[in-house]
């Protein structure tokens, strides 16, 4: 059987007219519904450990206070920091109850680990998470691997070892 060209051209024609309703109807159906409103932005939230008056290290989230949406960005205030490292745990890392060595930033890139607070809570650091860690005395908080996961993550100390907290968090 042989279709001829005038027959291709009237089924490609009668396809292409079926879809002139189909736009119509789409088309009418959207001009009756209001705009989408943006979205609500997800906030950026720090879980800052501190010392408490019982001596504890204590655990609150705190949402990031940003500025205007300027274009595509949003940006918080600065926080001055001293410095920026790289650490590596592997799967093994453990150590037991300790303070924090200096106030500071930690954000896990990759991999995972968890920390323990004095009342057993567990947060558990995934990447993405930031972390600002100011219980520099007390009981401190212990860390610890979760099994079979390598952590890469950020250590950021902050210049004012003794300061408010960064502006961007109050």
């Amino acid at each position: 059987m042989t279709i001829s060209r005038t027959s291709t051209r009237v089924v490609w024609g009668l396809l292409a007219l079926g879809w002139i309703p189909t736009l119509a109807v789409v088309g009418a159906h959207r001009l009756g519904q209001p705009a989408v409103e943006a979205q609500t932005r997800a906030p950026i939230v720090v879980t800052r450990l501190y010392t408490g008056e019982d001596g504890k290290t204590h655990a609150e989230d705190i949402d990031v206070t940003m500025g205007a949406l300027r274009g595509t960005s949003q940006r918080s205030a600065p926080a001055d920091v001293s410095s920026l490292q790289f650490v590596r745990t592997t799967p093994e890392y453990f150590l037991d109850w300790h303070t924090a060595p200096s106030r500071q930033f930690i954000v896990t890139l990759s991999g995972q680990s968890e920390v323990v607070i004095g009342d057993g809570t567990v947060i558990r650091l995934h990447p993405g998470r930031v972390l600002l860690v100011e219980d520099v005395e007390g009981q401190g908080h212990l860390s610890r691997a979760v099994p079979g996961e390598e952590r890469v993550s950020l250590f950021i100390p902050l210049s004012d070892q003794s300061g408010p907290l960064p502006e961007a968090l109050r």
